[in-house]
This record gives structure tokens, C-alpha cells and sequence, in this order.
């Protein structure tokens, strides 16, 4: 007769275990401590097996017999119940040491070979801002993508839908790298394209070539009291055209004054890859002037903190002084590189390989980027220095007066 719940709850132990039978092969076994033992009896291959549902009354009547039937329709599939559930614990196992996060984490340490140690740093707050407090914990196989669209549709709510797409581009490569390894059978972003708003591309702000006269202008006659070493760093990113990271970071053991030339160290770019600046005489020129007012200074960068020399230039101080010179709604420090990029392109008539590889940007030659430190480089140098000139000749027609370093001879 099938038991009740009232007679699994009056059952009291004996001096030995003893078993209450439900039917089905499924009983409870009673032991002299008084625990009741949930356990199924049956037959695999020929020999008699026993499965056991937990601990009566945490796992109560009616929850033992759907157990049962679960375990039933198993064996109707030819499946073991016994192996099944040590299968399911390996899985939960490998599932709690695979979760999004420690995979992503993985992911990480083998990116930083080639990222710069500040784009680490941006990647992974990204991670534990946006990504990590939604599906962090969760295993990665078995995240879905209305899952990851959730998490992402919170990071749209706040308004930054950059970032959201940025958490979408970010998440997928970490499913990639989990399909790669094994974690995972598919990347749950792939499917999310077209799924997140977007919104329109918006490039650095820059001038307009007509404006170069008027921020020279500015500049040299400097009525807005910028530090001469802060407006040295604004004519360096001029005639350079260098990205303001790599300026402000910029040391005198990469300066090479006879052969004129700035070796831009891999850590500083972006793609971590060493990069070759030709530098014009007027770059020298403020290099040397720069040199005689830092040179007693124990630093070794070009541009160091007026604040603490040890340090190089603080992020920033370049568009705060080019705030200060009337073009702070107009133009940042990064926007210089698309504006020279536009006016050599357009007036000095170089190459756009010629142009694009001195912006260090990822060629689209076949034959890879191998030879990209001394590619063009006689081409560059030329170009660099009739860029340097024609910036004096734009300040010369204006009646501009530089200091010594952008004089016109």
C-alpha cells in the first residue's frame, strides 16, 4: 500500500534500519538515529542498484515520487539514473568554475601580452561596472542571449548607449574565447546585432583648416597665461600630430636629436607596437627649448608635471589649454591628428597610406605589419618637415610671432 505523508512523518526508529515501501521500487528507509533516507531500487544491466532523493522531510512524499518517475523515464531511455546524477554534479562542478567572469578573467591575462597596461585597466572597470554584476556568476554555457540582452538593456537605460555596445562587442569576444576552450558551445552576442540603439558616430572635435591661422595666433601670443611648457606641449602635438597620451608620455631616452627622430615605445601605443616619428626642425626646436628649461630637472620625460616632475603631464592639460585659447567647443587635443591628416592630404598632397601610417593606424597591406617601424619612413620625414613648414607659413602670412622654436628663418 502506498505510503502517506502522515505515516512517513509517525515513523519511529527501531534498533536496526528498517524500510517503508511506496511502490515503484521507492522507499523510505528508517535509521535507528531516526533519520529517514529517500532511496530507489532498481535493475541496471542485470544488477540491482539503489538511488537515493535526500532526506525525508526535506525532500518530502509527493517531491520523492516525481524523483522517482524522473528516474524512471530514464531507464526507460536506457539511461543509468546513478551515472546521470554523478554526471549532473561533474557538471555543476565545471559549471561554478567556469562562470563568465573567471573565463573572462582568463581571457584578460592573455590579452594584456599585446594591450597597454591602461586599456587593461579601461577593459576590465568596464567588466566590473557593466557586465560582471549580471552575468558574472552565471556559467557561460549557459547564458542565452535574451540573458545578455537584459544586462546590456541596462546599461542603454542609463544613456550610454556606447557603452552598451562596447559591453555587447566585450562580452563576444569573451564567448569566442570560451567556444575556443572549450567553456561554451556559442557566442550569445553574435545574435544580439541590430538588437541595442546606436548612436551616430562622433569623431574628436577639430578646427577647420581656415582656423589654423587664429589658433596660431592664439598660441604664440598666448594672452591666456599658459605654462610656456604646457604651450610647448600644444605646439609638440601640432607639428607631430602624435596622440596626446604618447605626448604627455613622451621621454628624452626615446628622442634621438641626430638622427631626428622620436621612437614612440610599444607600451605607449595603442596597438602596442613600436612606432617611428621623423621630427621637423621646428619639432627639435621646441624639443630644445624644452630641454634647457627642464634639463636640471631628475626626470626623464620631455613634458614632466609642473607639480611633480616625476610624473609626466596630467591628462588633459593639453585641452584645458586649448580651452583656455578660445577653442575649447571646437577642437581637442586628438582632433589635431584629423586635422593634419585632412590639410596634408589636401593642400601638401601626400599619400593617404603615407599619411595614415604616420597616425600609427593598422595598414591594410596583405603582407601584414612586419615592416611597419621603417615603411614610408623617407617619405615621412619629408612630409613632416613641409607640414612643420607649412604651419610657419600659414603663422608668417598672419604676422604670427612664435617663440624661437616656430620662428621662419
Amino acid at each position: 500500500m502506498p505510503l502517506t505523508a502522515k505515516a512517513c512523518q509517525a515513523a519511529q526508529p527501531k534498533e536496526k534500519p528498517y524500510k517503508i515501501a511506496d511502490g515503484g521500487g521507492m522507499y523510505l528507509e528508517v535509521m535507528p538515529n531516526g533519520s529517514k533516507y529517500w532511496r530507489l531500487k532498481y535493475r541496471w544491466l542485470g544488477k540491482e542498484k539503489r538511488l537515493a532523493f535526500g532526506v525525508f522531510p526535506e525532500v518530502t512524499l509527493a517531491e520523492a515520487r516525481e524523483k522517482r518517475e524522473e528516474a524512471r523515464k530514464l531507464i526507460g531511455k536506457g539511461l543509468d539514473p546513478s551515472e546521470n546524477k554523478k554526471q549532473e554534479k561533474r557538471q555543476a562542478v565545471i559549471n561554478a568554475q567556469n562562470t563568465f567572469q573567471s573565463v573572462a578573467m582568463e581571457w584578460m591575462e592573455i590579452q594584456k601580452e599585446r594591450w597597454t597596461k591602461g586599456y587593461a585597466q579601461k577593459t576590465l572597470r568596464r567588466l566590473e561596472m557593466h557586465i560582471f554584476p549580471c552575468i558574472g556568476n552565471r556559467p557561460i554555457s549557459q547564458i542565452s542571449p535574451p540573458e545578455l540582452l537584459e544586462c546590456l538593456r541596462k546599461i542603454e537605460k542609463r544613456g550610454t548607449l556606447e557603452m552598451a555596445s562596447r559591453g555587447r562587442e566585450l562580452s563576444g569576444q569573451i564567448f569566442r574565447y570560451g567556444i575556443q576552450t572549450g567553456r561554451c558551445e556559442r557566442d550569445a552576442a553574435a545574435d544580439l546585432r541590430g538588437a541595442l540603439k546606436t548612436k551616430k558616430a562622433e569623431h574628436f572635435r577639430t578646427i577647420d583648416e581656415k582656423q589654423i591661422p587664429e589658433l596660431l595666433h592664439a598660441l604664440s601670443l598666448n594672452n591666456a597665461r599658459i605654462f610656456e611648457r604646457t604651450r610647448r606641449a600644444v605646439w609638440f602635438s601640432l607639428l607631430t600630430f602624435g596622440r596626446p597620451g604618447e605626448i604627455r608620455q613622451a621621454c628624452w631616452s626615446q628622442i634621438d636629436f641626430d638622427d631626428a627622430i622620436w621612437y614612440v615605445h610599444s607600451g605607449l601605443m595603442k596597438m602596442r607596437r613600436n612606432h617611428v616619428v621623423p621630427l621637423s626642425k621646428q619639432a627639435l626646436a621646441v624639443l630644445q627649448e624644452q630641454k634647457e628649461e627642464t634639463g636640471h630637472i631628475k626626470t626623464d620625460y620631455v613634458f614632466p608635471s609642473q607639480v611633480n616632475p616625476r610624473k609626466c603631464m596630467s591628462d588633459g592639460t593639453v585641452n584645458r589649454a586649448i580651452e583656455r585659447l578660445g577653442f575649447g567647443e571646437s577642437m581637442v587635443a586628438h582632433g589635431v591628428r584629423a586635422l593634419a591628416r585632412t590639410t596634408i592630404r589636401e593642400r601638401l598632397g601626400f599619400d593617404s597610406e603615407i599619411i595614415e601610417k604616420q597616425l600609427s593606424h593598422k595598414t591594410k597591406n596583405p603582407l601584414g605589419e612586419a615592416y611597419d617601424r621603417t615603411q614610408f619612413l623617407d617619405q615621412r620625414k619629408i612630409m613632416m618637415q613641409e607640414w612643420a613648414d607649412y604651419l610657419d607659413s600659414v603663422a608668417s602670412e598672419g604676422k604670427i610671432i612664435h617663440g624661437n622654436f616656430g620662428k621662419v628663418s
